[in-house]
């Protein structure tokens, strides 16, 4: 029996990869600022503590998703948090696994397809260098400096470089099914932005599929093989719906939305052209590759 610790995971992420390796046999414990249950292990994510760091001493896997929500209104004082909210977290787990005498065989460690820089043509994988000079892109390459800063030679490193994950109970899945049962799901802003993006299940079996695989190292984009526009994809959720009517949200409807609902309107428009080369190369078979088969098992 294996186990897992993962670090920040009482979140939409965390909670679907708890889930998916509990009902495979794995024991998963998690790292909590606010611990209520047994499997969950006090720590503030800002100093080392003997009470959580023995729980890395031959631990299996470790995966870190620790870093405060990104779908917020991007001020100073947000910007701050959520660079330093990954920052702190993850150099702190390295400098803990490098106290262990048995560290953790693999740290896998969270990060986001927005690293790279926009593209509506051209695809980006892995071996892309261009990357983004947004907001976005700048905590993703801050918070995989982070990663790399501490060697960590007993261990096995991935960089999960994860896309939208569309699941049932939060995500952006959620929002996005509302508005096409309200009829507003149309195209956002002028539908031809790319998006990335990978079921819930898929997300968890990628996981699992890195973890099985001892030669996978290094950065992996999760994603599905073929991104969509925007237009496109809110077609499918129409029909896969069976909803006829779609009205569109131009950009300035989006940005007042988004100022009312606290968020960016850039993490709806900005276009993200991203294939998953390395996981596809490796064998990795999608189990849900086209939104209208994601939408379809997520509604029914």
């Amino acid at each position: 029996m294996k186990t897992i610790l993962i670090a920040g995971g009482t979140g939409f992420i965390g909670q679907t990869l708890e889930d998916f390796f509990s009902k495979k046999g794995y024991t998963v414990k998690i790292l909590s600022r606010n611990p209520k249950r047994e499997n969950e292990i006090l720590w503030n994510a800002k100093t080392i503590e003997n009470s959580w760091i023995s729980h890395l001493e031959n631990l299996d896997v470790l995966i870190n998703l620790t870093g405060k929500t990104i779908n917020c209104r991007f001020t100073d004082a947000n910007k701050k948090a959520i660079k330093e909210s990954r920052i702190i977290a993850t150099e702190l787990l390295g400098q803990a696994i490098d106290t262990c005498q048995n560290p953790p065989k693999l740290w896998m460690n969270s990060s986001t397809t927005s690293i790279y820089k926009e593209a509506f043509t051209e695809e980006r994988t892995e071996d892309s260098t261009t990357f983004g000079n947004d907001f976005e892109a700048e905590v993703a390459t801050v918070w995989e400096k982070a990663f790399y800063k501490t060697v960590n030679p007993k261990t096995r490193k991935i960089i999960l470089r994860t896309s939208i994950v569309f699941g049932n109970s939060d995500g952006a899945f959620v929002p996005l099914k509302k508005l096409t049962q309200f009829g507003l799901g149309g195209k956002q802003g002028n539908g031809k932005q790319m998006v990335s993006w990978i079921h819930e299940t898929d997300f968890a079996r990628a996981v699992d599929f890195l973890i099985q695989n001892k030669e996978a190292v290094g950065p992996f984009n999760l994603c599905v093989p073929k991104p969509t526009d925007n237009a496109t994809m809110m077609q499918d959720f129409r029909k896969a719906m069976h909803v006829t009517i779609g009205i569109p949200s131009p950009k300035f409807m989006l940005q007042i939305g988004a100022l009312f609902m606290q968020t960016e309107p850039e993490l709806i428009l900005n276009s993200r052209n991203v294939i998953p080369k390395k996981l596809l190369e490796s064998g990795f078979i999608f189990q849900f590759s086209t939104i209208t088969s994601a939408v379809k098992n997520l509604i029914d």
